[in-house]
This record gives C-alpha cells, structure tokens and sequence, in this order.
C-alpha cells in the first residue's frame, strides 16, 4: 500500500490588478508565471486559488520545492515627477 497522503497549509500573497473594461488580473509574486482573471472580484478570489492549488500540484507531481511566504514588510510609496 502507498503511503498515505497529507494534508498541508500554504499561505501567498496575492494581487488583483483591476483591468480595462472591468475584471480583475490575478498575480502571485512567490510563484512565477501564475496569472489568472475574475470577471468579478470574487471570481477572480476563486481563480486564484484554483490557480494556485493546480501550480502548486504541478511542483509536487514534478518532485519540486513547494515555496514559503516569508514574512514581509509592504508599503505604498508615493513619488512626485516635476
């Protein structure tokens, strides 16, 4: 018999970026090249964690490290151009 499979809890950050005529584009920075789209605020919320669930399978089938957020600071800068 096969060993059993665990469960494990992963934690990212994730954008939503509004888009032209409406929706949201979806980016996770700690995972490269995953972008998703929501016509809707919580569609794009359900995408993204479609979207992640499925990269993060992939890495694991491909026998790959699984990434870890590590604790961050965030801050909205403002810049003025003359």
């Amino acid at each position: 018999m096969k060993g059993k499979l665990t469960s494990k809890e992963y934690s990212y950050t994730v954008v939503y970026e509004p888009v032209g005529k409406g929706g949201y584009q979806v980016t996770v920075p700690l995972l490269p090249g995953l972008v998703t789209y929501g016509r809707s605020f919580e569609e794009a919320k359900e995408m993204a964690l479609d979207a992640i669930r499925c990269y993060l399978e992939a890495l694991r089938k491909n026998k790959e490290e699984i990434p870890t957020e590590i604790s961050f600071v965030q801050e909205r800068v403002t810049v003025f151009l003359v």
